[in-house]
């Protein structure tokens, strides 16, 4: 494997990726790998886009020291790539049902990443409330913080998968705190305008675009598991 990167130790107790001075090969080049896959999605070859993600994640498991917990320097642009991989990889799970494997790969990634600079926590939640891991779930909720909508909805959701009913409270607190999240939420349209497009690529899109791209991104759980969505809408 001497044309393989090395997951090699840091004073800081922390984990870089080094890749060989020669060049590497390329089922090991996560950088590369990454950025084929985007092309791929922009060319609207999803399919591929997630198997070139999910065949690097199975390479960079296989660097992996066995005997270590693995926490990535964060700073290190390399090691972001590597995070970015598992963490799109993971999403492509989570986007297709499969919430067990999601669910491992975002832990791993929050192994790797303690300080969630990708956010994984949020998508986590989702997973462990689908797979009905309810003590997961409760371990990892308050990580969120109170100012991003998913944690409203997580709670929503959580009560509901448990009880069939929805917190009063907690509804309240949505409406008053996240107007545009609830409307989205509620509404019968959700269209993927080049309006949307446009913005969801911008530095600072609008909340309603927001909005749309948090429904886009959970609507499949809410056609897995019926009945959550037209409870929000009856209240």
């Amino acid at each position: 494997m001497a044309n393989t990167p090395q997951f090699v130790p840091t004073a800081e107790n922390t984990y870089v990726i080094s890749y060989p001075i020669h060049g590497t090969d390329a089922a090991y080049d996560f950088a590369a790998i990454l950025a084929r896959s985007r092309t791929c999605e922009r060319q609207g070859d999803v399919e591929q886009a997630c198997n070139l993600r999910y065949e690097g994640v199975k390479k960079l498991m296989d660097l992996i020291p066995d005997e270590d917990e693995v926490q990535l320097d964060w700073e290190e642009e390399e090691n972001q790539s590597v995070l970015e991989l598992l963490k799109r990889s993971a999403i492509d799970h989570f986007l297709v049902g499969d919430f067990e494997m999601a669910a491992g790969m975002m832990e791993m990634l929050l192994d790797m990443d303690p300080e969630d600079h990708l956010e994984t926590t949020k998508p986590l939640a989702f997973c462990y409330l689908a797979l009905e891991d309810y003590e997961l779930f409760d371990e990892i909720v308050n990580d969120i913080s109170d100012k991003y909508p998913e944690k409203e909805i997580l709670k929503l959701w959580s009560e509901f998968r448990q009880t069939g009913s929805l917190p009063a409270g907690e509804l309240i607190h949505f409406k008053k705190s996240f107007p545009v999240f609830y409307a989205e939420f509620t509404s019968n349209v959700h269209e993927v305008t080049p309006e949307y497009l446009a913005d969801i690529e911008s530095e600072k899109p609008l909340r309603q675009t927001l909005a749309r791209e948090l429904w886009l991104q959970t609507e499949h759980l809410w056609t897995q598991f019926p009945g959550f969505i037209e409870a929000l809408r009856n209240h």
